[in-house]
């Protein structure tokens, strides 16, 4: 019998972070005590000025259909945020498209730009779902693999070895995720200047914008020079608000593409959820001190996990700049490979973390641990580790089945 599914789907693999929750989900449901430390969610909910202007929205009965770019009112609160926070000049009647997420914002950003056989370079390590992505729409992904030496820093060197006739876009992530990297001016002005040179589209993934610390600076390469009629710049609502289930995005780009990416919406979405999007003007135009607040909170976070980490024999980790991911090099512990070191953890400790081998050859040595959960589960799961760890130094200087006990909610 002949396959029954496109062979597009042949380079396509699950998303490794839901596959763990998957089997975090799988593990708690027998009665195992596993801290996840897996996932990208914010633990906060989300503000209830948000929440009550979609609530009334509903009970308006403001349930159709919106325009396929997205309502007005929130184009122009969109068009708003990017002129005072990202020095991008937009019209918000041909440049904005309000998406239901930001990863749908992605996907059709490069399904518009791609053609099949093009290539677009993927910094590794980088979210998990690019390459995917990329495979979807035909191209081919280019990993162009960092250092952790010079702290996953991007080079116009780097980019020009992976450059090819091919070549169609670039895409770049920041602050990034998994390492927590905030792009600088230098790095953002060699993206721009190696885009310009070879005539590529940039896909600047900002969603992780407001979480940043010690006073970072937040550079969109869209704002650069040459950059504005290259770059499609895609943000959304659900990390900075905590508008995750919201599924809420958006992209803004140069008015000609837009106008292409607004028929793959017009033929797969239609549109985002219409009070949800009421909920989207609300969260740009209203107060926004508890983002910081959370961003504070995240901080502390950030120095306890951070500390914690280094603390452990054979760990280092450097301290994000931002988002809310601590990516440790763990090559010291002599445990194996990134994945081998994650199935430990959750097997010897009950702590689910990312294998670095998930966000590409980039990663690997390394393991991404989300700090979007409270101090007591941080704690903890360091706590865990740090036994673990001491078990494993033990006598036999091997990791053993069983070493750690039950009863302390390992598995």
């Amino acid at each position: 019998m002949k396959s029954r599914t496109a062979s597009r789907f042949s380079h396509l693999e699950r998303s490794a972070t839901i596959a763990l929750l998957d089997e975090v989900q799988r593990l708690r449901a027998q009665g195992l005590k596993v801290l996840d430390l897996n996932g990208g969610e914010p633990d906060f909910a989300t503000a209830e000025h948000i929440a009550a202007e979609a609530g009334t929205a509903l009970h308006e009965g403001f349930t159709h259909y919106t325009p396929s770019r997205g309502l007005l009112s929130l184009r122009e609160a969109i068009s708003e945020k990017l002129r005072q926070d990202n020095g991008l000049h937009t019209h918000p009647a041909t440049d904005i498209i309000v998406t239901p997420s930001a990863k749908h914002a992605l996907y059709i950003s490069l399904l518009a730009v791609l053609d099949p056989g093009d290539e677009v370079i993927v910094p590794t390590p980088g979210w998990v779902s690019y390459t995917s992505m990329a495979h979807l729409a035909g191209a081919r992904p280019v990993p162009a693999v960092l250092s952790a030496a010079n702290g996953f820093r991007i080079t116009r060197e780097l980019l020009e070895s992976r450059v090819s006739e091919r070549s169609k876009a670039i895409v770049v992530n920041t602050p990034n995720n998994p390492t927590g990297r905030v792009l600088s001016r230098e790095e953002a002005t060699a993206v721009a200047e190696f885009a310009i040179a070879h005539d590529l589209f940039i896909i600047a993934d900002e969603i992780y914008e407001k979480i940043r610390y010690d006073g970072r600076e937040h550079i969109s390469p869209g704002a650069l020079p040459g950059c504005a009629e290259r770059t499609l710049t895609v943000n959304g609502f659900s990390k900075g608000y905590a508008m995750t289930g919201w599924r809420l995005g958006y992209v803004a780009g140069p008015a000609e593409v837009i106008g292409q990416l607004l028929k793959v919406q017009e033929h797969t979405v239609g549109c985002a959820g219409s009070f949800v999007q009421r909920g989207g003007v609300a969260a740009l135009t209203g107060p926004q001190d508890f983002v910081q607040d959370m961003v504070d909170e995240y901080a502390a976070r950030r120095e306890l996990i951070v500390g914690g980490l280094n603390s452990l024999p054979g760990v280092v980790c450097a301290a994000p700049e931002g988002a809310f991911y601590a990516f440790a090099d763990i090559r010291g512990t002599g445990i194996g490979s990134s994945a081998e070191f994650a199935a430990w953890a959750l097997r010897e400790a009950g702590v689910a973390l990312t294998p670095g081998s998930a966000f590409g050859r980039g990663g690997e040595g390394h393991v991404r641990l989300s700090f979007a959960t409270s101090r007591t589960v941080i704690d903890e799961a360091v706590g865990r580790l740090s036994s673990a760890l001491a078990v494993r130094e033990g006598a036999t200087g091997t990791v053993r089945e069983g070493d750690i006990d039950s009863t302390t909610g390992s598995t």
